[in-house]
């Protein structure tokens, strides 16, 4: 393979991240997995590489042909989103018509070489190629999915995947009540008088007897690769935890409000229960534990915005976990 050495490196806005990228020998023990894969795979480079750093993945983009689409990216994910490489390899085997496979993966270092899967779902509604009712497609898809996984809960803790079950929230919420340094005493009094509501909402949800899944925990236009007409991929794991599937829905159901218009969100919402009808709780008592789960949801995303590379500044994450611990008492229902 013909050695490219020539690289553009994007930091976007976090010029203060701290990655491994600076380390000049895990870029060549990254790099030099990357090639020798390529390498195994009979692929060969043809372009300058791009690199991404973000404080919390760093992406590696190798053109391997003259098409936009010709390309391999190489993925590191943050310590504690290390698990995404091992999950993709194990989703590849499980429900392979719903992601990406992986070329390779080192679990160990949290390491991903993944193909390009086609155009991202967000370029097509860009494009006017699709509306919301592929937003429907994509979430029957996506529920059937969740379905498969429900059998799998104890092997994806086994991979590490981050447990947010509906029995753990109430701690999950105490520990990011507690832990949160932009919060001040008014502001955790004030979110700690909620607690009993918290309590409630998780006891009714575990009343309805739907079994935990795989929650994407970010699942946005950007996350979903449409991959050929009326049929999608969903990728980007490093959010990812154990919980009640329904919390899956509170991303899109936001995105679709914004993009589309609030009368498209029970039809997106209808289109995702379908799947989980059969054998289980009626109709109106599945709309009833979505809301539950949406709601619930907003500790999932709150956590996820600590999963960074060591030594990265978390102000700004610390605020943005501490909005969503607000939203999870906000008085407009999300649907």
């Amino acid at each position: 393979m013909r050695r490219v050495t020539s690289m553009t490196v994007d930091r976007g806005q976090f010029a203060d991240a701290v990655t491994p990228w600076e380390q000049e020998a895990w870029r060549a023990a990254a790099l030099g997995w990357s090639e020798r894969e390529l390498v195994r795979h009979g692929l060969d480079e043809v372009g300058p590489r791009e690199v991404r750093v973000r404080p919390w993945s760093i992406l590696v983009r190798f053109q391997i042909g003259v098409g936009e689409r010709d390309a391999v990216w190489y993925k590191a994910s943050a310590p504690d989103a290390a698990f995404e490489a091992a999950l993709g390899g194990a989703l590849a085997d499980w429900v392979p018509e719903h992601v990406v496979t992986p070329l390779a993966v080192d679990p160990d270092r949290g390491w991903s070489l993944l193909p390009d899967g086609g155009p991202l779902f967000r370029h097509v509604l860009d494009t006017g190629g699709a509306g919301p009712e592929s937003w429907a497609e994509a979430l029957g898809q996506y529920a059937q999915m969740q379905r498969v996984l429900t059998g799998y809960t104890d092997r994806l803790a086994e991979l590490g995947v981050p447990g947010g079950r509906t029995a753990q929230l109430p701690r999950v919420f105490d520990e990011l009540v507690e832990g949160n340094a932009s919060l001040d005493a008014d502001a955790r009094r004030t979110l700690l008088a909620g607690r009993p509501r918290l309590l409630d909402w998780c006891a009714e949800l575990d009343a309805y007897g739907i079994p935990d899944s795989l929650d994407h925990c970010d699942l946005h236009d950007g996350q979903v690769l449409a991959t050929a007409a009326g049929r999608f991929a969903f990728f980007d794991w490093g959010d990812a935890n154990i919980a009640h599937p329904f919390a899956s829905l509170l991303v899109p159901a936001r995105a679709v409000r914004e993009r589309h218009g609030p009368e498209h969100v029970h039809r997106l919402r209808d289109a995702y229960l379908e799947p989980w009808t059969e054998g289980g709780p009626s109709l109106p008592e599945l709309r009833r534990a979505v809301v539950l789960a949406a709601r619930l949801a907003a500790l999932g995303r709150a956590v996820s915005w600590f999963r960074l590379f060591p030594g990265t500044p978390r102000s700004g994450c610390a605020e943005a976990s501490a909005h969503w611990l607000n939203e999870l008492f906000a008085e407009a229902a999300p649907f």
